[in-house]
This record gives structure tokens, C-alpha cells and sequence, in this order.
């Protein structure tokens, strides 16, 4: 009968190669941990390797049954190594054993992982999910069918109900979609594979802690590839942080059938984020042909009094309102929607920071109580920048000596300021705007 072990061929290359305990800072893609440590080869049924010479070495043949062989024995050494650490931390035998029963090493979690840069969207298609007619009417039900339970989260922590119901729409469309997958079993084979190691261990940790005071059970704690669990998505140290016992049970279940504990939690994460209640997230507006699109900056606030002066007026030709200093935003540059932001867009924005996100909550809390879609069209003809193209634009800008950037894929404000510096130059309008007609012109 062919054995099911690993070549001896495979297992003597992996020996030979190093260990590294994390991916370099500039590698975008994970290095895996090769860690033999607690695999000999005699524990994998193979014979011990002969010192003699070898006239012809031979290339190794690597099988895909070999390949996951290799991969789980050293997730279980892994395991092993860390069990060791968590008792140190405080956790239990009895929890190490409950929570690490029939956990597998998961290769699903590490392609999503790998694999999550790689598609984008423009802010204009990902609103027309986030603020679909179907988001906004079930919207709408939740807000009626949970009224008295968002009443009272809304008195206790000042945060408006439908802002919460649209974090809970986004995240889990209503609780429709709260991840199926265990997660120790994702956490744990994140924090193996060695990309963001640190983080998915301290992650790891933290939700053998919630098992550990009881809020859940291993079976019950399922959430996406990444480790976000419930209702409205919470990692497990934000849990920590942020998560309420709201119905009085003694428990922060956020994963219940009754999203009572999951939306309070929500709204307590808002409020300690500085949510102001009463402020919008944002207003849509107009700035006039001859606007500045130099103060279309975050860093660049004025009182909408002031932005007024400038021209920048709601969609009604008036003033906005004076809820507090606010910013202007171009989230898909000077042929898009112009917003008016506030600081309440930051509070929701310590919940998940993409400008997308940010304003397909907002937006979404406006629809589901009545507010009009955006009046202002997009730049329908651009499409997203790829992961990599994002890179190529960051390189591109560095040579031209517009900054010098990292080049991480991520276009944050120094990115933003870089291409504005490249369009000043260039004569053209500068929005700020990273788009793919930007990057043709660069080539």
C-alpha cells in the first residue's frame, strides 16, 4: 500500500530552508513559516536520511496531497507551540482543548488572504451594492421590527438608530451573512502562516479569552476568513473593547439570534469612536467652477458658513447647516459627488477606514429614513485601479519627484497629495483623484 507520508525528498527541503518568523515589511504577499521543530521524521513514518553522497541528485516531485501533508503537520506543531504561550497568557487547558478540537490548517482563509488586494471597486459601484433598493428596503424592515430595542440603544448611547442598523446592513446584511467559518480555526491558521503573525495571534488570544468568560461557545463562534464575528463584525479585541452585555444575561453575545447585544455594541464602538449625535456623517454639495481644488483636503476644515463663501452650497443652492467644521471631499474626483464631511464621518471611520465604507453607511442611514440618492453623477468611464496598478502610480509618482512614497497599493492622503502635486504640474485639475485615465497619462 503506498504510504500517505511526504516524500523524504520534500521533507529534506523544507530542513534545508530557513525559518522566518515574519514576512519582510516590503513583501505584499505572506512568506510562510517553515518550522519543522516538532515534526521528525520519524513521527511522519519515514526513515532517517543516509550521510552518504548522492551521485545524482534528483528534483523532488511535489504532490499536492504532499504539499498539504507538509502544511498541516507543521500547523499542528505550530499549535502545540502556541497551546504553550496562551497558558502562559491565562488561558485554560479545558478551553486550549475545547477551542482546538478538529482545528485544521485552513488554505481557503490563506487565498482569501492573499488574495484580498487584488479586486477593487470604484466608490460609485460599491454604493450601488452598499445603497441598493434591497439594502434600503430590508433597512427599513429592521428599523420596524427591532424599534423598541434601537429606541433604547439610541437614549443609552446618543448614537441615531439607523446609523447602527446600516453598520448591521453593510456588515452582515441584517444578520443574513454572519461567516460560517470557525474562527480559532481562521485566526489560528493566519497567525501560523506569518503574514501580520503578531496581529492574528493577539487576535487568536483575545477570543480564547471570550471563550473563556463564557460569552459564546467554540461551536457558536463562527465569522468571515478574517476573524470578524456577529452581527455587525466585530474582531475579537474590538469585542473586548468595545462589546455590551445590552439584554442583561450576563453575556456579550453578539452572534444570537437577537442582535440586542450586537447592535448596543455597535452603537457603544460609535460613541467611544466620538460619535456627536445630531451631526450628520455628510452632506452632499456644490462648489462652483471656479472652486480651489486645493482645500478639497481632510486636513483643510472650515464652518459651513465659511465654505459658503467659497461657494460651496447643498445640492438646494443654500448654505449647509452649521453642524460643526467640516472638509471637503472628492471621493470620485471633481466629476463626482462633492460631500461636505464632519467629524462623525471619522467616528465611522474607526470602524472600518475606506472613504467607500464610510459614506455607504452614511448614505445608507440617510436612505432608510427618507433622504434622496446622490443628485450628482460619477465619472462612470473610470474604472478602479488594480492592487498593482495602484503600486505602479506610487512608483511613477516617485520618479517624477512628487514624494516619496511607500509603495504599498494603499492611495491614503500622502498618495492623494503626491498625485495633486503631479496634476498641479500637469495643468490639470488637482482633485486628487488616483484614477486609471491619470495613470495612462503617466505611462
Amino acid at each position: 500500500m503506498r504510504s500517505m507520508c511526504p516524500s523524504l525528498a520534500v521533507i529534506a527541503a523544507l530542513l534545508a530552508t530557513p525559518v522566518l518568523a515574519e514576512a519582510p515589511k516590503t513583501s505584499l504577499r505572506p512568506v510562510a513559516r517553515v518550522d519543522l521543530s516538532d515534526v521528525t521524521l520519524a513521527s511522519a513514518g519515514l526513515p532517517s536520511i543516509s550521510k552518504r553522497p548522492v551521485l545524482r541528485p534528483q528534483v523532488a516531485r511535489v504532490s499536492v496531497g504532499d504539499t498539504k501533508q507538509i502544511s498541516e503537520l507543521r500547523f499542528q506543531g505550530w499549535i502545540k507551540r502556541f497551546k504553550n504561550r496562551a497558558r502562559r497568557n491565562g488561558i485554560s487547558q479545558a478551553v486550549l482543548d475545547r477551542a482546538f478540537a478538529g482545528v485544521r490548517y485552513n488554505a481557503y482563509v490563506i487565498d482569501k488572504d492573499r488574495n484580498q488586494n487584488e479586486f477593487t471597486k470604484t466608490v460609485w459601484d460599491y454604493l450601488e451594492s452598499a445603497a441598493s433598493d434591497t439594502r434600503i428596503k430590508n433597512g427599513k424592515a429592521a428599523l420596524r421590527d427591532h424599534a423598541r430595542i434601537l429606541d433604547a440603544i439610541e437614549r443609552k448611547y446618543g448614537v441615531e438608530k439607523e446609523v447602527v442598523v446600516a453598520v448591521w446592513g453593510l456588515e452582515s446584511a441584517y444578520g443574513s451573512h454572519k461567516g460560517d467559518i470557525p474562527v480559532i480555526e481562521a485566526l489560528a491558521t493566519l497567525a501560523f502562516d506569518g503574514r501580520r503573525g503578531k496581529f492574528f495571534e493577539a487576535q487568536l488570544v483575545a477570543a480564547l479569552e471570550i471563550l473563556q468568560e463564557g460569552h459564546t461557545s467554540p461551536a457558536n463562534m463562527k465569522g468571515s476568513w478574517a476573524g470578524a464575528m456577529g452581527h455587525t463584525q466585530f474582531i475579537p479585541t474590538s469585542f473586548q473593547s468595545f462589546a455590551v452585555d445590552f439584554t442583561g444575561d450576563g453575556r456579550r453575545d453578539i452572534w444570537a439570534d437577537d442582535p440586542s447585544d450586537a447592535l448596543a455594541s455597535t452603537a457603544a464602538y460609535l460613541k467611544q469612536s466620538g460619535w456627536t449625535k445630531g451631526q450628520p456623517w455628510g452632506v452632499e454639495v456644490r462648489v462652483p467652477a471656479s472652486f480651489d481644488y486645493q482645500l478639497a483636503n481632510r486636513k483643510i476644515t472650515k464652518a459651513p458658513s465659511e465654505w459658503a463663501r467659497l461657494g460651496v452650497v447643498g445640492t438646494d443652492g443654500r448654505p449647509v447647516r452649521n453642524y460643526g467644521e467640516a472638509s471637503v471631499l472628492l471621493p470620485g474626483g471633481h466629476r463626482g459627488v462633492a460631500l461636505l464631511v464632519f467629524d462623525n464621518f471619522a467616528a465611522i471611520e474607526k470602524y472600518n477606514t475606506a472613504d467607500a465604507y464610510v459614506i455607504g453607511v452614511g448614505h445608507l442611514s440617510d436612505r432608510i429614513t427618507g433622504g434622496s440618492a446622490f443628485t450628482s453623477g460619477w465619472p462612470y468611464g473610470d474604472r478602479a485601479l488594480t492592487f498593482e496598478e495602484r503600486k505602479e502610480l506610487q512608483r511613477r509618482l516617485n520618479r517624477r519627484g512628487h514624494g516619496d512614497l511607500k509603495v504599498d497599493g494603499l492611495i491614503g492622503p500622502i498618495t492623494i497629495d503626491a498625485v495633486r502635486s503631479y496634476q498641479l504640474g500637469r495643468g490639470y485639475v488637482p482633485d486628487g483623484y488616483a484614477s486609471f485615465n491619470l495613470l495612462k497619462g503617466m505611462r
